[in-house]
């Protein structure tokens, strides 16, 4: 049976996910309210250290584990801030396990809505112009990485989905 914590977490997410479908935006307000309860259900606990080991440290770690693909422009800020919402509620060890399964997830999102939106010639050209340098300067050669041209983008992928799925299987996986 799920815990408290973890069914306010399920509806955060699930809430994040249908604001995402239907606004491409996940609101700053559901993520600082998921945060604040987060703290407030580990300082109710009654583990002593649990604001410190599980909501600060899950809270940075959802957020650096999103933070890579959001600097190489694959992921909103909004997706960036939800797996650090969620990091919050499970810790670090429950942010790893949805960040994962969150990348599987949007990942396959991502190639489906490449496959059928016909864009696939314009999504390998951006992954190259995008990759190029990143390859480059892994090799050494000292260059700037070069952003994409206005409208070349082949369409988002909704994360706040593939976030809330992840967080509904690590938590379904939890109880079997």
């Amino acid at each position: 049976m799920l815990n408290a914590i973890e069914m306010i977490l399920i509806c955060l997410v699930a809430q994040a996910a249908v604001t995402d479908l239907a606004m491409r935006k996940i609101p700053n307000v559901l993520i600082l309210s998921g945060l604040l309860l987060a703290l407030l259900l580990h300082m109710l606990s009654g583990q002593p250290w649990a604001p410190a080991s599980q909501w600060l440290a899950g809270t940075l770690a959802g957020f650096f584990l999103f933070l890579p693909l959001y600097l190489l422009r694959g992921m909103a800020a909004g997706d960036v801030k939800l797996m650090a919402m969620v990091g919050a509620f499970g810790g670090p060890a429950d942010a790893l396990q949805v960040a994962v399964l969150a990348y599987i997830i949007g990942g396959v999102m991502a190639l489906l809505m490449l496959l059928c939106s016909g864009r696939r010639r314009d999504g390998w050209r951006n992954l190259v112009q995008i990759g190029k340098p990143l390859l480059l300067r892994s090799l050494g050669v000292p260059l700037q990485p070069v952003p994409l041209a206005p409208g070349t983008s082949i369409g988002g992928v909704p994360y706040g989905l593939a976030v809330a799925l992840a967080t509904m299987v690590v938590v379904a996986l939890a109880h079997r």
